[in-house]
């Protein structure tokens, strides 16, 4: 087929019924437009690859990418493969890329599965012990995603369609499995998605200990537990937090009794997060404040 051919095969050339124009969809423009055109069409597009570990006010690294969703997808991959190491697995007899196997699918959903027409940039964020993204989203539920349970649902199903046919993401709904599935024999961990307005996707990264890792990564057992307990509560706050709760509600019901070590280990870290909201969010200190997922 020719370029235009190949275009209007993948739904991203069409003719418009009422002007009888035709020309390249947004979604055309988005996964092959250079940034002139992506600018003149979408001028708010960006998306945020941001490594903060030392200075966690700023950042230590960052890639500002503009580029269109292919260029994009390899920007971030390469950011990712700077930043973060691989360890050695064996699938069957075959040696596969665990860091390659997560991040294949958080990137791809990170581009594919967000609302265009909403200005909040998509960003990747890889601090000490996670990876975090987020990007704005038309929600279709609330709350933690079980990935046993979920009914995942098309955001821009032309763009996910050609993803798919390039080889770069699975069937809809994989991509959430897969990266728990990878996520925990690369650390140990369970990852956490949350769907509401901005989806966050939190991975995180403690050091592999299973019988293929390396030695070194031995010790690492009991912080690995710590973290897997961390995230353990954190999911049933979040669930429990559906309604709005007060910090005594969440308190006793995690069965805490030192307000001040709850308030620094526990509350501040998941409202600096976005995990919890404020009910009265102009009022931080306020007696009547509750706090909600």
């Amino acid at each position: 087929m020719s370029d235009l051919e190949l275009l209007k095969s993948a739904g991203l050339y069409l003719k418009d019924r009422q002007s009888g124009k035709e020309g390249l969809t947004l979604g055309g423009i988005l996964i092959f437009g250079n940034e002139e055109l992506i600018h003149a069409a979408l001028p708010h597009h960006r998306t945020d690859a941001i490594l903060r570990r030392v200075n966690l006010d700023r950042y230590d690294d960052r890639d500002d990418i503009r580029v269109n969703l292919l260029e994009s997808y390899e920007r971030l991959m390469q950011f990712v493969s700077k930043h973060l190491n691989d360890t050695f697995y064996l699938e069957g007899d075959r040696r596969i890329s665990l860091r390659d196997k997560i991040f294949r699918e958080v990137v791809s959903n990170l581009l594919i599965h967000r609302e265009f027409a909403n200005p909040f940039p998509a960003k990747l964020i890889i601090e000490k012990d996670r990876v975090v993204t987020e990007n704005s989203n038309k929600t279709h539920g609330n709350g933690v995603i079980d990935p046993e349970n979920f009914s995942p649902f098309p955001k821009n199903p032309t763009i996910a369609r050609f993803f798919k046919e390039i080889g770069l993401v699975d069937e809809l709904g994989s991509g959430v499995r897969n990266i728990y599935k990878y996520n925990k024999i690369y650390s140990g961990a369970e990852p956490v998605f949350m769907e509401e307005d901005v989806f966050r996707t939190i991975i995180p990264l403690i050091p592999q200990a299973t019988p293929q890792a390396t030695p070194q990564a031995t010790p690492q057992a009991t912080p690995q537990a710590e973290v897997k307990e961390d995230l353990d509560r954190t999911r049933e706050i979040l669930e429990f937090c559906r309604t709005p709760k007060s910090r005594q509600e969440i308190q006793d019901y995690i069965e805490i009794k030192d307000t001040k070590d709850f308030r620094t280990r526990i509350l501040n870290p998941l409202i600096k997060g976005g995990l919890l909201k404020l009910t009265l969010p102009d009022k931080p200190t306020s007696p009547r404040q509750k706090y909600y997922s």
